[in-house]
């Protein structure tokens, strides 16, 4: 079966709007960074930009034509319902769900996911169940079927929001795979998450200018050049955004006509809008 990369990108950012299209050197862009790393894949069949419908979101778009990139626009807050319909517009088999704000991602360590899925049989693979890699290596492998029954049964809104937590939820329905870092190494983050990252991350694209950008050689320039993780900044919670997922299923519960997928749905987007 093949396997395609699908980026789920959007200009909107509650933290940092915009931070895609932020220069990580004199040429290229964060998702520039994201589409090259990903280019190196010996695995992947294809790369596929999943945005949404809004009119900020045009750029993005427009930037997957000129790069020669296929394209889906889906739901804005039903993350899950974009991959889904992209799945299926494209026929996809096997989805390798990447993020956009992601630009030291590792080919490699996608390769490996792809093949331990190929070869286990599982419904799920992913670096992140357990995790011993860097934010911003992160990879998830998954089956048609598995995203189909997560997108007939997932309804809390960190569910649809972030794609894959009910997966990872349910043991009992699918067969996860967690691919284990073989080095015990400090876990950074290697991502945009707000302008305070832009130093950061310029810092590492202005000091290894070879192609891709592994993760070994991150940590290669750690250890030679330390000063640099001054500009690290780590004070950002990893998890609030998914934690402010959490407190909207409270709300979404509390909504939530259980006799109506159509009002759940309704529910849900009041609930993440009214957040």
């Amino acid at each position: 079966m093949k396997a395609v990369a699908v980026i789920q990108v959007r200009m909107g950012s509650t933290r940092f709007p915009g931070k895609i299209m932020m220069k990580l050197d004199d040429k290229f862009t964060v998702l520039d960074y994201v589409i090259r790393q990903l280019g190196h894949s010996k695995l992947l069949e294809n790369i596929i930009i999943a945005t949404t419908n809004l009119e900020q979101d045009d750029i993005i778009v427009q930037y997957a034509k000129d790069n020669d990139l296929a394209y889906f626009r889906g739901e804005v807050l039903d993350v899950l319902d974009r991959y889904y319909q992209c799945a299926k517009k494209f026929s996809l088999d096997v989805i390798v769900r990447m993020t956009s704000d992601a630009p030291f991602l590792d080919p490699t360590v996608v390769d490996e996911a792809i093949s331990k899925f190929q070869e286990t049989g599982c419904d799920f693979v992913s670096n992140n169940i357990i995790r011993t890699y860097p934010i911003g290596i992160d990879t998830e492998v998954f089956s048609m079927e598995a995203l189909e029954k997560t997108w007939n049964e997932a309804e809390l809104p960190s569910e649809r929001e972030h794609v894959t937590p009910f997966m990872k939820k349910n043991r009992e329905t699918f067969k996860l795979y967690n691919l284990e870092n073989k080095k015990k190494i400090p876990i950074y983050r290697l991502t945009i998450d707000r302008k305070e990252d832009l130093k950061f991350l310029r810092a590492i694209a202005a000091n290894i200018k070879k192609q891709p950008i592994l993760m070994k050689d991150v940590y290669e320039l750690f250890s030679q050049k330390p000063k640099i993780l001054e500009l690290y900044n780590d004070s950002m919670n990893l998890i609030e955004g998914y934690n402010k997922s959490l407190k909207n299923d409270e709300e979404f519960l509390k909504k939530m006509n259980k006799n109506s997928k159509k009002a759940n749905f309704k529910s849900f987007k009041e609930t993440i809008e009214n957040n």
